[in-house]
Protein backbone atom coordinates (compact mmCIF):
# COMPACT_ATOMS: atom_id res chain seq x y z
CA UNK A 1 0.00 0.00 0.00
CA UNK A 2 1.43 3.82 -0.94
CA UNK A 3 1.62 5.77 1.91
CA UNK A 4 0.86 9.49 1.79
CA UNK A 5 2.22 12.02 3.85
CA UNK A 6 1.21 16.18 4.54
CA UNK A 7 4.98 17.89 4.19
CA UNK A 8 5.50 21.49 5.19
CA UNK A 9 8.71 23.81 5.16
CA UNK A 10 10.29 23.46 8.72
CA UNK A 11 8.17 25.63 11.09
CA UNK A 12 5.41 26.85 8.26
CA UNK A 13 1.92 26.44 8.90
CA UNK A 14 0.91 27.26 5.42
CA UNK A 15 1.59 26.09 1.83
CA UNK A 16 1.06 22.38 3.14
CA UNK A 17 1.12 19.72 0.56
CA UNK A 18 0.36 15.93 0.32
CA UNK A 19 2.31 13.75 -1.26
CA UNK A 20 3.05 9.66 -2.24
CA UNK A 21 5.99 8.18 0.14
CA UNK A 22 8.23 6.31 -2.63
CA UNK A 23 10.41 3.89 -2.11
CA UNK A 24 13.79 5.13 -0.62
CA UNK A 25 14.54 8.31 1.77
CA UNK A 26 16.70 10.09 -1.22
CA UNK A 27 13.39 10.03 -3.35
CA UNK A 28 11.58 11.71 -0.63
CA UNK A 29 13.57 14.53 -0.03
CA UNK A 30 13.94 15.12 -3.51
CA UNK A 31 10.07 14.54 -4.33
CA UNK A 32 9.55 16.77 -1.05
CA UNK A 33 11.81 19.36 -2.52
CA UNK A 34 10.22 19.53 -5.38
CA UNK A 35 6.35 19.95 -4.25
CA UNK A 36 7.64 22.55 -1.85
CA UNK A 37 10.46 24.82 -4.07
CA UNK A 38 13.02 24.08 -1.40
CA UNK A 39 16.15 22.12 -1.13
CA UNK A 40 15.25 19.87 1.08
CA UNK A 41 17.85 18.13 3.73
CA UNK A 42 16.01 17.40 6.89
CA UNK A 43 13.12 15.71 8.03
CA UNK A 44 11.24 16.18 11.20
CA UNK A 45 7.99 14.82 12.65
CA UNK A 46 5.67 17.35 14.75
CA UNK A 47 7.73 16.47 17.61
CA UNK A 48 10.65 17.18 16.55
CA UNK A 49 12.57 13.83 16.34
CA UNK A 50 14.37 13.90 12.88
CA UNK A 51 13.82 11.32 10.26
CA UNK A 52 16.67 9.27 8.47
CA UNK A 53 15.21 6.06 7.29
CA UNK A 54 11.94 5.97 4.96
CA UNK A 55 11.18 3.14 7.40
CA UNK A 56 10.09 6.04 9.81
CA UNK A 57 7.74 7.37 7.84
CA UNK A 58 3.86 6.41 8.87
CA UNK A 59 0.54 6.93 6.88
CA UNK A 60 -0.70 10.74 7.12
CA UNK A 61 1.90 11.82 8.98
CA UNK A 62 2.80 15.53 9.13
CA UNK A 63 6.48 16.17 8.47
CA UNK A 64 8.56 19.27 8.31
CA UNK A 65 10.91 19.47 5.74
CA UNK A 66 14.55 21.49 6.89
CA UNK A 67 16.77 23.20 4.04
CA UNK A 68 19.85 22.27 7.14
CA UNK A 69 18.79 24.07 10.13
CA UNK A 70 16.76 22.23 13.05
CA UNK A 71 13.41 21.32 13.53
CA UNK A 72 11.53 25.18 14.68
CA UNK A 73 8.06 24.51 16.22
CA UNK A 74 5.68 27.15 14.37
CA UNK A 75 4.15 27.72 17.96
CA UNK A 76 7.76 28.85 19.38
CA UNK A 77 6.80 32.38 21.29
CA UNK A 78 9.19 35.04 20.71
CA UNK A 79 9.65 38.94 22.56
CA UNK A 80 10.32 41.97 20.40
CA UNK A 81 10.57 45.12 21.78
CA UNK A 82 9.28 48.08 19.35
CA UNK A 83 10.33 51.74 20.00
CA UNK A 84 10.58 50.95 23.88
CA UNK A 85 7.10 48.93 24.38
CA UNK A 86 7.27 44.87 24.43
CA UNK A 87 5.02 42.46 22.21
CA UNK A 88 4.58 39.08 22.58
CA UNK A 89 4.05 36.65 19.74
CA UNK A 90 5.29 33.47 18.16
CA UNK A 91 7.70 33.36 14.70
CA UNK A 92 4.65 31.78 12.79
CA UNK A 93 2.99 35.17 12.92
CA UNK A 94 5.82 37.00 12.48
CA UNK A 95 7.02 34.83 9.18
CA UNK A 96 3.02 34.69 7.55
CA UNK A 97 3.92 37.35 4.81
CA UNK A 98 7.29 34.94 3.37
CA UNK A 99 8.62 37.98 1.60
CA UNK A 100 8.34 40.28 4.15
CA UNK A 101 11.35 41.65 6.30
CA UNK A 102 10.02 40.29 9.71
CA UNK A 103 9.66 36.92 8.32
CA UNK A 104 13.16 37.00 7.04
CA UNK A 105 13.75 38.49 10.47
CA UNK A 106 12.95 35.75 11.87
CA UNK A 107 13.23 32.82 9.25
CA UNK A 108 14.36 29.49 10.06
CA UNK A 109 15.52 27.72 6.55
CA UNK A 110 18.75 28.20 7.13
CA UNK A 111 19.03 27.07 11.23
CA UNK A 112 19.16 30.62 12.48
CA UNK A 113 17.61 34.53 11.67
CA UNK A 114 19.00 34.86 8.38
CA UNK A 115 18.49 38.59 8.96
CA UNK A 116 18.72 39.18 12.55
CA UNK A 117 18.01 41.94 15.01
CA UNK A 118 20.57 43.99 15.80
CA UNK A 119 20.53 43.09 19.39
CA UNK A 120 18.21 42.43 22.90
CA UNK A 121 17.56 44.26 25.47
CA UNK A 122 18.07 43.22 29.36
CA UNK A 123 14.62 40.48 29.24
CA UNK A 124 15.92 39.04 25.76
CA UNK A 125 13.52 40.68 24.00
CA UNK A 126 14.52 41.60 20.16
CA UNK A 127 15.31 45.26 19.68
CA UNK A 128 13.40 47.07 17.07
CA UNK A 129 13.70 50.68 16.31
CA UNK A 130 10.20 51.71 15.10
CA UNK A 131 7.06 53.48 16.21
CA UNK A 132 5.05 50.76 18.33
CA UNK A 133 1.95 53.14 17.69
CA UNK A 134 2.12 51.91 13.82
CA UNK A 135 3.49 48.59 14.50
CA UNK A 136 0.97 46.79 16.73
CA UNK A 137 -1.86 47.07 13.76
CA UNK A 138 0.12 45.62 11.55
CA UNK A 139 0.97 42.73 14.07
CA UNK A 140 -2.54 42.00 15.08
CA UNK A 141 -2.63 42.28 10.96
CA UNK A 142 -0.74 39.18 11.01
CA UNK A 143 -2.85 37.44 13.91
CA UNK A 144 -5.45 37.59 12.98
CA UNK A 145 -5.96 38.76 9.19
CA UNK A 146 -8.06 42.02 9.82
CA UNK A 147 -6.85 45.66 9.70
CA UNK A 148 -7.73 47.20 12.87
CA UNK A 149 -6.99 50.74 13.54
CA UNK A 150 -7.96 51.92 17.21
CA UNK A 151 -9.26 55.67 17.44
CA UNK A 152 -6.79 58.52 16.41
CA UNK A 153 -4.09 56.37 14.95
CA UNK A 154 -2.51 57.87 11.92
CA UNK A 155 -3.28 55.53 8.89
CA UNK A 156 -0.06 57.41 6.82
CA UNK A 157 2.06 55.99 9.96
CA UNK A 158 0.54 52.66 9.74
CA UNK A 159 1.07 52.50 5.43
CA UNK A 160 4.87 53.85 6.62
CA UNK A 161 5.39 50.78 8.42
CA UNK A 162 3.58 48.18 6.42
CA UNK A 163 5.72 49.30 3.68
CA UNK A 164 9.12 49.49 5.88
CA UNK A 165 8.17 45.78 6.64
CA UNK A 166 6.81 44.77 3.34
CA UNK A 167 3.64 43.59 4.63
CA UNK A 168 2.45 43.62 0.77
CA UNK A 169 -0.93 42.52 1.42
CA UNK A 170 -1.99 44.86 3.90
CA UNK A 171 -0.65 47.97 1.70
CA UNK A 172 -3.35 48.49 -0.41
CA UNK A 173 -5.91 48.79 2.28
CA UNK A 174 -3.84 51.28 3.78
CA UNK A 175 -3.08 53.32 0.98
CA UNK A 176 -6.71 53.54 0.14
CA UNK A 177 -7.70 54.33 3.88
CA UNK A 178 -5.34 57.26 3.98
CA UNK A 179 -6.80 58.02 0.40
CA UNK A 180 -10.37 58.43 2.11
CA UNK A 181 -8.74 60.81 5.02
CA UNK A 182 -7.14 63.04 2.63
CA UNK A 183 -10.06 63.92 1.10
CA UNK A 184 -12.39 63.97 4.13
CA UNK A 185 -9.60 66.44 5.44
CA UNK A 186 -10.11 68.54 2.00
CA UNK A 187 -13.64 68.45 2.87
CA UNK A 188 -14.07 69.76 5.99
CA UNK A 189 -15.56 72.78 7.00
CA UNK A 190 -13.26 75.57 7.83
CA UNK A 191 -13.46 77.17 11.16
CA UNK A 192 -13.99 80.19 12.76
CA UNK A 193 -10.28 80.37 13.68
CA UNK A 194 -9.31 80.03 9.58
CA UNK A 195 -11.97 82.59 8.57
CA UNK A 196 -10.35 84.87 10.75
CA UNK A 197 -6.95 84.18 9.34
CA UNK A 198 -8.70 84.88 5.88
CA UNK A 199 -10.47 88.39 7.07
CA UNK A 200 -6.83 89.38 9.12
CA UNK A 201 -4.80 88.97 5.89
CA UNK A 202 -7.03 90.18 3.28
CA UNK A 203 -6.89 93.71 2.33
CA UNK A 204 -9.93 95.90 2.85
CA UNK A 205 -10.06 96.58 -0.64
CA UNK A 206 -9.59 93.31 -1.95
CA UNK A 207 -12.84 91.04 -3.06
CA UNK A 208 -12.29 87.92 -0.69
CA UNK A 209 -13.98 84.98 -2.06
CA UNK A 210 -15.25 81.78 0.21
CA UNK A 211 -16.88 80.41 -3.14
CA UNK A 212 -17.97 76.86 -2.87
CA UNK A 213 -16.55 76.42 0.25
CA UNK A 214 -17.29 74.34 3.08
CA UNK A 215 -18.43 76.19 5.99
CA UNK A 216 -21.23 73.84 7.90
CA UNK A 217 -21.68 74.47 11.01
CA UNK A 218 -18.89 76.86 11.88
CA UNK A 219 -18.87 79.40 14.48
CA UNK A 220 -19.29 83.11 12.45
CA UNK A 221 -21.45 85.24 15.32
CA UNK A 222 -20.71 88.69 15.41
CA UNK A 223 -18.08 88.77 12.88
CA UNK A 224 -18.01 91.43 9.97
CA UNK A 225 -18.28 89.46 6.70
CA UNK A 226 -19.74 92.45 4.53
CA UNK A 227 -19.15 92.06 0.79
CA UNK A 228 -17.61 88.29 0.74
CA UNK A 229 -18.49 86.14 -1.70
CA UNK A 230 -20.21 83.01 -0.61
CA UNK A 231 -21.82 82.04 -3.89
CA UNK A 232 -22.44 78.34 -3.94
CA UNK A 233 -20.63 77.66 -0.48
CA UNK A 234 -22.02 75.16 2.20
CA UNK A 235 -23.32 77.21 5.31
CA UNK A 236 -25.90 74.38 6.65
CA UNK A 237 -26.27 74.80 10.61
CA UNK A 238 -24.11 78.17 10.54
CA UNK A 239 -24.13 80.50 13.46
CA UNK A 240 -23.93 83.70 12.23
CA UNK A 241 -25.89 85.41 14.78
CA UNK A 242 -25.17 89.05 15.07
CA UNK A 243 -23.54 88.42 12.38
CA UNK A 244 -22.57 91.52 9.36
CA UNK A 245 -23.38 90.25 6.06
CA UNK A 246 -24.23 92.99 4.17
CA UNK A 247 -23.60 93.20 0.46
CA UNK A 248 -22.26 89.69 0.46
CA UNK A 249 -22.87 87.40 -2.10
CA UNK A 250 -25.24 84.12 -1.05
CA UNK A 251 -26.21 83.21 -4.67
CA UNK A 252 -27.59 79.63 -4.55
CA UNK A 253 -25.54 79.02 -1.09
CA UNK A 254 -26.83 76.68 1.39
CA UNK A 255 -27.88 78.53 4.80
CA UNK A 256 -30.48 75.61 5.66
CA UNK A 257 -30.87 75.26 9.37
CA UNK A 258 -28.61 78.11 9.95
CA UNK A 259 -28.47 80.28 12.84
CA UNK A 260 -28.70 83.93 11.82
CA UNK A 261 -30.31 86.01 14.76
CA UNK A 262 -29.84 89.55 14.74
CA UNK A 263 -27.62 89.73 11.39
CA UNK A 264 -27.12 92.95 9.22
CA UNK A 265 -28.00 91.52 5.57
CA UNK A 266 -28.08 95.13 3.76
CA UNK A 267 -27.99 94.62 0.28
CA UNK A 268 -27.44 91.58 0.36
CA UNK A 269 -27.53 88.94 -2.59
CA UNK A 270 -29.50 85.67 -2.15
CA UNK A 271 -30.90 84.59 -5.64
CA UNK A 272 -31.96 80.87 -5.18
CA UNK A 273 -30.37 80.41 -1.77
CA UNK A 274 -31.62 77.90 0.43
CA UNK A 275 -32.86 78.91 4.13
CA UNK A 276 -35.00 76.30 4.88
CA UNK A 277 -35.26 75.98 8.96
CA UNK A 278 -33.07 78.83 9.26
CA UNK A 279 -33.70 81.33 12.05
CA UNK A 280 -33.43 85.23 11.78
CA UNK A 281 -34.90 86.74 14.21
CA UNK A 282 -34.45 90.51 14.31
CA UNK A 283 -32.42 90.58 11.39
CA UNK A 284 -31.98 93.99 9.30
CA UNK A 285 -32.54 93.94 5.91
CA UNK A 286 -32.58 97.59 5.17
CA UNK A 287 -30.21 100.22 3.92
CA UNK A 288 -31.01 104.12 4.57
CA UNK A 289 -28.70 104.22 1.04
CA UNK A 290 -31.49 102.59 -0.83
CA UNK A 291 -29.49 99.37 -1.85
CA UNK A 292 -32.23 96.63 -1.73
CA UNK A 293 -31.66 93.08 -0.78
CA UNK A 294 -31.92 90.44 -3.35
CA UNK A 295 -33.66 87.23 -2.23
CA UNK A 296 -35.55 86.36 -5.35
CA UNK A 297 -36.33 82.65 -5.77
CA UNK A 298 -35.16 82.09 -1.93
CA UNK A 299 -36.29 78.86 -0.40
CA UNK A 300 -37.30 79.62 3.11
CA UNK A 301 -39.55 77.12 3.88
CA UNK A 302 -40.20 77.46 7.72
CA UNK A 303 -37.71 79.93 7.89
CA UNK A 304 -38.56 81.75 11.36
CA UNK A 305 -37.95 85.56 10.71
CA UNK A 306 -39.95 87.49 13.59
CA UNK A 307 -39.42 90.84 13.57
CA UNK A 308 -37.11 91.18 10.72
CA UNK A 309 -36.70 94.55 9.19
CA UNK A 310 -37.16 93.60 5.14
CA UNK A 311 -38.47 96.68 3.85
CA UNK A 312 -38.29 96.62 0.16
CA UNK A 313 -36.45 93.24 -0.19
CA UNK A 314 -36.90 91.67 -2.96
CA UNK A 315 -38.85 87.97 -2.82
CA UNK A 316 -40.09 87.54 -6.02
CA UNK A 317 -40.94 83.46 -6.68
CA UNK A 318 -39.56 82.83 -3.64
CA UNK A 319 -40.57 79.79 -1.24
CA UNK A 320 -42.02 80.95 2.34
CA UNK A 321 -43.95 78.32 3.05
CA UNK A 322 -45.19 77.45 6.50
CA UNK A 323 -42.63 80.55 7.74
CA UNK A 324 -42.86 82.63 10.21
CA UNK A 325 -43.10 86.32 9.42
CA UNK A 326 -44.83 87.52 12.64
CA UNK A 327 -44.04 91.49 13.01
CA UNK A 328 -41.73 91.96 10.06
CA UNK A 329 -41.63 95.26 8.70
CA UNK A 330 -42.39 94.40 4.81
CA UNK A 331 -42.89 97.99 3.07
CA UNK A 332 -42.44 97.98 -0.61
CA UNK A 333 -41.07 94.20 -0.45
CA UNK A 334 -41.79 92.35 -3.58
CA UNK A 335 -43.47 88.93 -3.52
CA UNK A 336 -44.95 88.29 -6.29
CA UNK A 337 -45.57 84.97 -7.21
CA UNK A 338 -44.08 84.12 -4.02
CA UNK A 339 -45.26 80.80 -1.81
CA UNK A 340 -46.43 82.01 0.91
CA UNK A 341 -49.01 79.31 1.85
CA UNK A 342 -49.38 78.74 5.92
CA UNK A 343 -47.39 81.73 6.24
CA UNK A 344 -47.85 83.36 9.49
CA UNK A 345 -47.90 87.14 8.44
CA UNK A 346 -49.58 88.57 11.71
CA UNK A 347 -48.70 91.71 12.82
CA UNK A 348 -46.46 92.51 9.67
CA UNK A 349 -46.39 95.63 7.97
CA UNK A 350 -47.19 95.31 4.29
CA UNK A 351 -47.77 98.81 3.29
CA UNK A 352 -47.25 98.88 -0.73
CA UNK A 353 -45.71 95.11 -0.83
CA UNK A 354 -46.17 93.60 -3.97
CA UNK A 355 -48.13 90.30 -3.81
CA UNK A 356 -49.29 90.21 -7.46
CA UNK A 357 -49.65 86.60 -7.91
CA UNK A 358 -48.67 85.44 -4.50
CA UNK A 359 -49.76 81.93 -2.78
CA UNK A 360 -51.59 83.36 0.33
CA UNK A 361 -53.15 79.68 0.96
CA UNK A 362 -54.26 79.61 5.08
CA UNK A 363 -51.67 82.62 5.14
CA UNK A 364 -52.35 84.76 8.69
CA UNK A 365 -52.82 88.07 7.96
CA UNK A 366 -54.50 89.19 11.49
CA UNK A 367 -53.27 92.34 13.46
CA UNK A 368 -52.02 93.59 10.79
CA UNK A 369 -50.35 97.42 10.88
CA UNK A 370 -51.80 98.43 7.76
CA UNK A 371 -54.93 97.04 6.00
CA UNK A 372 -53.72 94.79 2.64
CA UNK A 373 -55.33 96.68 -0.24
CA UNK A 374 -56.76 93.96 -2.59
CA UNK A 375 -55.20 95.59 -5.69
CA UNK A 376 -51.54 94.33 -3.93
CA UNK A 377 -52.92 90.87 -4.52
CA UNK A 378 -54.43 91.38 -8.14
CA UNK A 379 -52.53 89.13 -10.44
Amino acid sequence: MTLRVTISKNGSSSGRKVIAVPSTFTEFLAASSLSLGIKGKRVFNCHGGEIHDILFIRDNELLYISEGGDFFSEKEWVSLNVGGKLFTTTKMTLTKEPFSMLSRMFSIDSGQFSLSPSSVDASGAYLIDRSPTYFEPILNYLRHGKLILDYGVNVQGVLEEAQFFGIESLVPQLESLADDEKLKKKQQPLTRAEVIKALVRTSPTTELRFQGVNLAEADLSKLDLRSINFKYACMRGCNLSGANLSWCNLERCDLSGSKMDGAQLLGVKMLCATLEGASLRGCNFEDPAGSRANMEGVNMKGAVLEESNMAGVNLRVGTLKYANLQNCTLRGAVLAGADLEGCDLSGSDLQEANLRGANLKDTTLELMLNPLHMSQAIR
